[in-house]
């Protein structure tokens, strides 16, 4: 029997219950929220009714997606110490979004980026921009948590083939669209909470029984890891020195995840659930110390899987290192906590890509339909509410479709590209509006729709595309480009466009920079829980 089929073959039926029980209460939970969602605040920030504290838990239900939980995991158990880098990365990015971002936007923003950007530019422009790059980060995380349902399907329910796993990845994305067309914002929030709620405690579940099988011992685990695969496993360079350009791609890949998290719109967008800035601050708190938990868990988890399945039975399976921590619950707990694990990772898929679809349907609706198209002159209940869900559906269809095509790559790796588009098309434009008084609409433009182009063609021309056995397009060969995420060049050179731009435009409101400056840093003015 090959290890493909034995993981399948542990209990599909025992997978398929555990999931559809979670499935079943979320909806209830949803369908209960959904009561109270009348007007675009309620829709967009659930009417900012959160505590710091339930919002500090949703954005770690957000953030902590089929990345962090298979793709970290996996890199560990496989690269060793190169794969917590991951991690690393992951965790630094939140001080970035703490100390320069999170309790500034929440005083000058309503509901999405465009909104910060707007308040002192001219708006149809620059909503069409902040609303362009929202869609294209969301759409690359969108691929990295479908190609997770793909993946976990095919260990998880014996559905080896292309064809069963197009139709799981299908079924997730039309879960997924009822969760934000039923719930709106509040009933997603509650979805993360409680998938942030069962992720933890499954982590923290694996991590005491991989420890306790090791005499609560780390280093009698890594010795483990060590006698499995050698000494290597704990050495720098095992992905990050093999070649030339490597070096240099892990640097370019840690200037990513750290810059890219606080331009994450997902996660920007949840500093406006919250009812104060003072809030938005403890939830940052509370996310940092969440993550940062499980963070901790994933290197017990990573080292365990290497340890007790090994590297090369990792490597073998279907989703190959994304697999290793369902081949861990497997191999600790049998079928039963297999497919509670099983459960709690389609859960993460489920809730955050509810939460990157919500993100993006509001940026379309309010940006571009509501201030663009109709120059602010919508009825938010009926027109604006209403198009967000219109777009929802075709944001799942499309990412349906993006997560086929892209169902057998690494998924933290997909992330990582998400991350630099983010560093690159937002960052910038948010810092400069937040702390430099003479950027203007100019500056904006250049920043956001510079930086998306030069990310994107640099991801499409480099070996993550094209050019090795492990590429997107396997088959294909127009890799110029030598680095596997692109934010090294990315990023600086967004910073740059914002900077000629802006002195290339006279345009400048230097009371409208004033007002935001008061009311940024104060909270002055800022946005209460209405729909206006």
């Amino acid at each position: 029997m090959t290890l493909a089929a034995g993981v399948a073959g542990s209990s599909p039926a025992l997978n398929i219950s555990i999931f559809a029980l979670f499935v079943v209460i979320t909806l209830v939970i949803v369908l209960r929220a959904s009561r109270n969602t009348k007007t675009a605040s309620d829709y967009y920030a659930a009417g900012r009714a959160f505590t710091g504290p339930q919002n500090g838990i949703a954005i770690a239900g957000d953030y902590l997606s089929a990345a962090s939980f298979l793709g970290i995991a996996g890199a560990i158990a496989v690269y060793g110490y190169d794969g917590f880098l991951y991690s690393i990365g992951f965790l630094v990015a939140w001080l970035v979004a703490l100390l320069l971002v999170a309790e500034l936007l929440r005083n000058t923003g309503k509901f999405t980026m465009g909104d910060v950007l707007a308040f002192r530019m001219r708006q149809r422009p620059v909503r069409a921009a902040a609303a362009t790059s929202t869609l294209a980060v969301s759409f690359f995380y969108l691929l990295a948590q479908m190609a997770g349902a793909g993946i976990l399907v095919s260990l998880l329910l014996g559905v080896s083939s292309g064809l069963g796993q197009s139709v799981v990845i299908a079924v997730v994305g039309v879960v997924m669209i009822i969760y934000v067309l039923v719930g709106g914002m509040k009933g997603t929030t509650w979805v993360q909470i409680i998938k942030a709620v069962l992720l933890i405690a499954g982590a923290a579940l694996m991590t005491v029984w991989v420890l306790g099988k090791h005499g609560f011992d780390l280093s009698a685990l890594l010795q483990g890891a060590v006698d499995r695969s050698g000494e290597k496993i704990l050495d720098p360079g095992a992905r990050y020195g093999a070649t030339g350009t490597s070096k240099i791609d892990f640097l370019s890949l840690g200037l990513a995840l750290v810059l890219g998290t606080a331009g994450l719109p997902h996660v920007l967008m949840r500093f406006y659930t919250v009812p104060t800035a003072k809030e938005a601050r403890r939830s940052v708190v509370w996310a940092i110390a969440l993550i940062g938990l499980f963070y901790l868990f994933t290197l017990v988890l990573g080292y365990g899987a290497n340890a007790l399945v090994g590297a090369d039975a990792i490597k073998k399976a279907p989703g190959s290192e994304n697999a290793a921590a369902p081949l861990l619950a497997l191999e600790l707990g049998g079928p039963v906590l297999l497919g509670f694990i099983a459960a709690v990772a389609f859960a993460t898929i489920l809730a955050v890509v509810a939460g990157l679809t919500i993100t993006a349907s509001a940026s379309f609706a309010h940006d571009i339909y509501a201030n663009v198209i109709k120059k602010g002159k919508v009825d938010t209940r009926n027109g604006e509410v209403r198009v967000a869900r219109i777009t929802a559906v075709v944001i799942g269809a499309v990412a349906i479709v993006g997560g086929i095509l892209a169902k057998n790559q690494n998924v933290a790796f997909l992330v990582a590209l998400a991350f630099a588009v983010a560093a690159s098309a937002n960052l910038p434009t948010i810092l400069y509006s937040l702390f430099w008084k003479r950027f203007n609409t100019s500056g904006a433009l250049w920043s956001i729709y510079g930086g998306l182009a030069i990310t994107i063609t640099l991801i499409v021309f480099s070996p993550a595309v094209s050019g090795t056995p492990k590429s997107m397009l396997p088959h294909a060969d127009f890799d110029w480009f030598p680095l596997q995420n692109p934010g090294l060049v990315s990023i600086p050179a967004s910073f740059l466009l914002g900077i000629v731009g802006t002195l290339l435009s006279k345009e400048h409101d230097e009371r409208k920079h004033a007002e935001m400056e008061v009311r940024s840093l104060t909270g002055a003015g800022a946005e209460k829980a209405t729909a206006h």
